[in-house]
């Protein structure tokens, strides 16, 4: 049931330790974890070699602002760079959406990353965490690029993860360092931040990951917190059957339940599935909060494992992969 961060370059005895914990179900990697495309693949085939290939690997590799891992992969752009492009020609900004995504995808399944959470579905309206991670304002906009972009990521042998449910970009701050609420009324944002999500998930989305994010106008808690927003409305009004996570516990916005074990708890109880521990100081709480948690289902796990992936040296020399990096926007 957790997803947790390490460290460094290499395993530490006591990220070993914490690995091979059965309630933990996968790592998220991050900028710490990187120097060179040689390391992370010796620190992914670390992690294989301690828990096998039905454990998840996971990164932001979104491009733009959010681009783990850098030197020795493609320099990505952020996603608004292919949202401009969109009033000009829907059809290329559509294509350069599914190109962008096989791209990531297929340069992090090559490694043997399972999951790049993407693609960021909230509005382009000006939240300080988001900016350039948004395609558009536009919610239909948003829709199309993101239904592009889910193409593209499943065709490199990826699943999808849709975030932040049910949308983080209408609100100024960032979930990171302060709380956020977002005071609209449901309709509207029913109407508006909703819509790409609906679509998506309509399209077959494996996974949603939960906004840190509060929406007094329909409930008061923030929305990996609430049960009306995961059980009520993402499951039964919009009918998705996929894996749901938590964004990390770590997140000031993530601290109104209290401490981590209150914020596990709280997260399992709104129905969230895998629940993100992302800085290596919450991992031992975190560990300890779940000891003795039933294992997360295997079977539904596999939806969100890997497919089949050239290696490095195949991707590379592949045409298709030249053409798109030089279409790039």
């Amino acid at each position: 049931m957790l997803i947790i961060g390490l460290s460094g370059l290499e395993l530490t005895a006591a990220e070993r330790e914490q690995l091979a914990a059965p309630q933990v179900s996968g790592v998220i990697l991050f900028k710490r974890n990187f120097v060179s495309r040689a390391q992370v693949t010796a620190l992914i085939d670390a992690i294989r070699a301690l828990r096998g290939d039905e454990f998840l690997v996971c990164v932001d590799q979104e491009g733009g602002p959010v681009q783990r891992f850098r030197e020795g992969f493609t320099e990505l752009p952020a996603l608004a760079r292919i949202g401009a492009l969109y009033d000009a020609d829907p059809q290329q900004a559509l294509a350069r959406a599914e190109e962008h995504a096989w791209l990531m995808a297929s340069e992090m399944r090559a490694i043997g990353v399972d999951l790049s959470f993407a693609p960021v579905l909230d509005l382009a309206r000006g939240n300080r965490a988001i900016g350039m991670r948004a395609f558009d304002a536009r919610p239909e906009v948003v829709s199309e690029l993101g239904l592009a972009y889910q193409r593209g990521m499943r065709l490199a042998g990826m699943a999808v993860t849709l975030k932040h449910f049910p949308g983080h970009g209408s609100v100024l701050e960032d979930t990171h360092v302060d709380r956020a609420v977002d005071a609209r009324p449901q309709e509207t944002i029913r109407a508006e931040d909703l819509v790409p999500f609906a679509d998506a998930i309509e399209a077959g989305a494996e996974a949603v990951m939960m906004a840190h994010v509060a929406y007094p106008q329909v409930d008061a808690k923030p929305a990996g917190y609430s049960r009306v927003w995961i059980a009520d409305i993402l499951r039964g009004e919009l009918g998705f059957k996929g894996v749901v996570f938590s964004d990390d516990i770590s997140m000031a916005a993530g601290a109104g339940e209290g401490g981590v074990a209150a914020r596990i708890e709280a997260h399992y109880d709104a129905g969230c599935d895998l629940i993100l521990a992302c800085q290596p100081e919450v991992v031992d709480e975190a560990l300890a909060a779940t000891k003795g948690a039933a294992r997360f289902d295997p079977q539904r796990l596999n939806s969100l494992l890997g497919g089949v992936a050239q290696d490095w040296d195949e991707m590379v020399d592949n045409p298709q992969r030249k053409k798109f990096i030089s279409n790039l926007p």
